[in-house]
């Protein structure tokens, strides 16, 4: 079995478990999300139409949040972007994006004590138990970085 075919079957399992169909439309969604993490919907249109290019925008967008409210696919939204989407999903890491040409990396939850999973509450505050944390880094990536520094710059 190929790492495609048992992607999608492991897909196709969760779909089931989930009671949901397994259709062309959400794999084909989900295969491009696979291949291009940190997409915006569009990006994964033009990608899942690769594959099956009857697919319609609108039906990315119903995929799409169908998958996110199953928590097969992660939604963030950095700012100033549209939203963007991953499979890597229930692990609670993180995200790096560069302020000048918007590459986004994953950056690993914090090793050891982890202070954003234990907020401090003040007297006004009703505290909860909090699940996860979304941290997001901004900053410029090396290229951008090397760019600067190029004469003429």
């Amino acid at each position: 079995m190929t790492d495609h075919t048992a992607e999608q079957q492991a897909w196709a399992e969760a779909l089931h478990a989930h009671g949901r169909r397994v259709t062309k439309q959400r794999l084909a969604v989900l295969a491009a999300v696979e291949r291009n993490p940190h997409s915006p919907a569009e990006g994964i249109l033009a990608a899942a139409r690769k594959e099956l290019p009857e697919l319609t925008a609108q039906s990315v967008y119903v995929v799409l949040s169908d998958l996110t409210e199953l928590d097969m696919v992660r939604r963030f939204e950095p700012p100033h972007s549209p939203a963007l989407y991953e499979t890597r999903v229930g692990d609670n890491h993180h995200h790096a994006v560069c302020t000048k040409c918007g590459r986004v990396e994953d950056v690993d939850c914090a090793v050891g004590h982890a202070p954003c999973l234990t907020p401090h509450w003040d007297e006004h505050s009703k505290p909860m138990t909090i699940q996860i944390a979304d941290v997001l880094y901004q900053g410029i990536c090396q290229d951008c970085q090397a760019k600067e520094l190029q004469p003429g710059h």
